[in-house]
């Protein structure tokens, strides 16, 4: 686990997790603004294999439109970036970046509270992939 996300395994295939955690976004008002198969990039740009791995930004917008209505160059840190990746044919890891750490960049003590009630949220969203 690093610094600045937070991990969860899940005993289901690559393609289910992405649908379990697109499922339990949306339960916390997220939706997926965009879906990057690097797999398909690394393929395609430079000609070498790699795991199934999407990284994906969520967004809620109720809460997107408040931080941008405190500082509009927070745009430079949205979406929520989550990372899907497969750990064999019948596990996959879900990382979720903090947005505590993320928004602590834009060093505005306005976006604060913001930046809480998208941590909470998305460690409920953590915690419902692992029930």
């Amino acid at each position: 686990m690093s610094s600045y996300s937070s991990v969860v395994e899940v005993a289901l295939p690559f393609d289910e997790a992405i649908e379990k955690l697109t499922a339990v976004l949306k339960t916390e008002g997220f939706g997926i603004l965009t879906s990057i198969d690097m797999k398909a990039v690394l393929k395609e740009k430079l000609g070498v294999e790699f795991q199934r791995y999407t990284i994906l930004g969520a967004c809620n917008p109720p809460l997107a439109h408040q931080a941008l209505q405190i500082e509009q160059e927070v745009g430079l840190l949205l979406p929520c970036h989550i990372v899907v990746y497969e750990d064999g044919e019948t596990a996959s890891t879900i990382s979720i970046a903090d947005p505590l750490v993320i928004l602590d960049v834009a060093d505005n003590h306005q976006l604060a509270p913001l930046a809480a009630e998208v941590a909470a949220r998305l460690h409920r969203v953590a915690d419902a992939l692992t029930q």
